[in-house]
């Protein structure tokens, strides 16, 4: 079993992958959720443990269904 700290890192790992092949930098994807850079940069590192809201918000705009992010999990 992952430790809060390995599924808060290996979920934004998974979202940073998904931004960077649509070709967004993180500035853009916290401008379309009006989000602070600095919120969605902490995401992405997994320092922070983020609501549910703000994993739906994220998979929304990058068009990619939620259990992609948690597809990680499971290896």
């Amino acid at each position: 079993m992952l430790d809060k700290k390995e599924v808060c890192k290996r979920v934004g790992n998974k979202i940073r992958e998904v931004r960077t092949n649509k070709g967004l930098t993180i500035e853009e994807l916290a401008n379309e959720l009006n989000m602070e850079y600095s919120q969605v940069s902490r995401i992405e590192l997994g320092k922070i443990n983020t609501s549910i809201f703000h994993v739906y918000l994220i998979a929304t705009y990058l068009n990619t269904p939620v259990p992609e992010l948690f597809n990680d999990l499971h290896a």
